[in-house]
Parts: C-alpha cells; sequence; structure tokens
C-alpha cells in the first residue's frame, strides 16, 4: 500500500461514456437475512440524487444538472454506489445532443442495471423557480436523538443490530388501554452503518411514521437505531432490516420507515419503505445533503 494509505489507491475513471461500469447487486442477497416476507420488503422507492452530473453539449461546453433517480423497491437489483459515480463521470466528456438524449441514455442504462423501468429527472441548476424537493427541508415529528441522555450505565457498542433492544416497548402496554391506536411520527439524526464493500461509514436521519397499539419507548428505539453503528450493510438493507424489526414488534397497522443518508461521491441515497404504496410520501432533501 502507498505511504498515504488509501489516499495512495488510484481508480481509474472512465474517460467517454461507458454503461458496463455499472455494478448491479441483487436484493436478494439482502433479504435473505431478514426474518420478513421479501414481499413485504418491496413496497416503495428508493430514491438517489446525484450532484455532479455533467456532459458536453454540441458546441463543447459543458453542461451541469442534479439528477434524481427513482429506483423502485421490486427491481431485481440495487446498484453498487461507486459504479453509478463511475457512470456519472464517464458522462462528462461525452457529447450529446440535448438534455433530453443525457435523460433518456441515464434511464435506460439503470433501467437495464436494476432489471426494471426506472425514473430518471434532470434539473437545472439555474431554473427559478427551483425544484421544491431539492430545497432543504425540516424533518417533521419528534426527534429522539436525546432519548437516552438520562441513562445511568453506558450505552454498549454491538456488532450488529439488536432487534431485541425494541422488545421491551411489551411491558409499556397498559391492559386497560392496549386496544387504543396511536400514531407515531418520530425521526433520529444518528444513524450510522458501515458500506459492506469499502467499511466505510455511512451517515444519515431515519423517519418513522406507524399508527400502532404497542406504546413507544423512545429510549429503547433509539438504542435500537444506535445498535446499526457497526453494522456492515448496504442503506436499502439497513433501511429494510428497520422496517422489517419495527413491522415485527410493533406490529403496525401503517408503517412508513425511510432514510436520508449523507452524499458520498456527489450521491445520496434515500430509501423509503412503507407497508402500502397510499403512504409514500414525496422525495425531499434535508440540510446535510
Amino acid at each position: 500500500m502507498s505511504r498515504h494509505g488509501v489516499l495512495g489507491v488510484s481508480t481509474s475513471y472512465p474517460q467517454t461514456y461507458d454503461a458496463t461500469v455499472l455494478y448491479p447487486i441483487p436484493r436478494a442477497i439482502g433479504r435473505e437475512h431478514i426474518a420478513w416476507p421479501a414481499v413485504k420488503l418491496a413496497i416503495g422507492v428508493d430514491w438517489w440524487q446525484a450532484f455532479e452530473v455533467s456532459w458536453l453539449n454540441p458546441q463543447g461546453i459543458s453542461q451541469v444538472a442534479t439528477a434524481r433517480i427513482s429506483v423502485p423497491a421490486n427491481s431485481p437489483n440495487i446498484i453498487e454506489s461507486k459504479s453509478l459515480k463511475l457512470y456519472l463521470n464517464s458522462l462528462n466528456l461525452s457529447e450529446f445532443a440535448s438534455w433530453q438524449a443525457v435523460e433518456d441514455t441515464i434511464t435506460a442504462d439503470l433501467s437495464n442495471c436494476v432489471g426494471m423501468a426506472i425514473t430518471v429527472q434532470l434539473f437545472d441548476l439555474m431554473a427559478q423557480p427551483l425544484e421544491p424537493s431539492f430545497l432543504i427541508q425540516d424533518l417533521p415529528g419528534e426527534c429522539i436523538d436525546t432519548a437516552l441522555d438520562d441513562r445511568t450505565t453506558k450505552l454498549e457498542l454491538v456488532a450488529h443490530p439488536d432487534a431485541r433492544l425494541l422488545s421491551s416497548v411489551r411491558e409499556d402496554i397498559a391492559s386497560e388501554g392496549q386496544d387504543i391506536e396511536q400514531s407515531h411520527q418520530l425521526y433520529c439524526n444518528l444513524l450510522r452503518s458501515n458500506c459492506p464493500v469499502t467499511n466505510q461509514p455511512d451517515w444519515g436521519s431515519v423517519a418513522i411514521a406507524m399508527s400502532t397499539q404497542i406504546s413507544v419507548n423512545k429510549a429503547n428505539l433509539l438504542a435500537y437505531i444506535l445498535s446499526y453503528r457497526q453494522h456492515n450493510g448496504f442503506h436499502e438493507q439497513c433501511v429494510e432490516q428497520i422496517f422489517a424489526d419495527i413491522s415485527q414488534y410493533f406490529k403496525p397497522s401503517k408503517l412508513m420507515v425511510r432514510a436520508w443518508y449523507t452524499r458520498r461521491g456527489g450521491i445520496d441515497i434515500n430509501p423509503c419503505r412503507v407497508s402500502d404504496l397510499a403512504l409514500l410520501p414525496k422525495p425531499s432533501r434535508l440540510v446535510r445533503q
């Protein structure tokens, strides 16, 4: 290894348009380790937001745009994120006749990679009014980031997500009120996991909206989210594991689990899983993105 460590490891970037660098990863690889029906994990969307999209127009002038890529959760594959970065970089010095030609090309290539039709939207940085969903938004609901501040013992670092941390919430059910369903809208900015390819940390915010008869212990829920800190998993797989564990322990009639991961290589990934497509929200962007 170079004396500069990983900084000395070079990567070969394509200099011209090259769709062959895209690398599909079967969703089944992650879902086979989750104790929940795969069909219930396949309701939702993965929004990829890219901020380093560029190509040449017929005059040889660089064009720039932001892009939103919407991948259905029931697609056979996801795209390895670094391969998407390399693919987008391959457009930088390649000529396209129009913005629509770029959008059509990306749509066709990524659809082929994930094995299903996806949606790609390019946005002009100078457009007025700006695309609302690209403006910084606040998360609705209650933040649980401080729910463990009164804890008297140190929270242990665990190697893998521990769903048992959720189980004690059932002790909080009052016998006379257990038939009353309540709606909860909670979020946490402390989600951290590791990329299974590079082992680099991935940071994000996660929101949970659900209707359940089981009372919610926010401290236990936060401890559960923090149990992902040393877990190696793709963004989509982490959200699906959270969705499965919340489903199992809270038995909600309605559930949405959604994450906004911070940008890497000019791309942020935002998976969302819902119990019903009618609950699917609009894409959005947070301050850390």
